[in-house]
């Protein structure tokens, strides 16, 4: 499985919740992490899951996420 490091703007817990089952769907319960406290708002996947898909399934739910280099 890929770690892979996205950049967010899912700022609070009511985001999180509101990401929670587009993430889910495509990476796994429990197979990602928003850390909320960074400026960055960084998403942290463990999934095989393509990061193009990632990203569209947090632009479907209304969030934008850039692959972190």
């Amino acid at each position: 499985m890929n770690n892979i490091q996205f950049k967010t703007n899912i700022n609070c817990s009511g985001c999180v919740a509101k990401a929670t089952p587009a993430l889910d769907q495509v990476a796994g319960a429990h197979q990602w992490k928003v850390d909320t406290a960074n400026p960055e708002k960084i998403l942290t996947v463990t999934s095989d899951a393509a990061p193009s898909a990632i990203v569209a399934a947090l632009q479907a739910a209304g969030f934008t996420a850039t692959v972190k280099p």
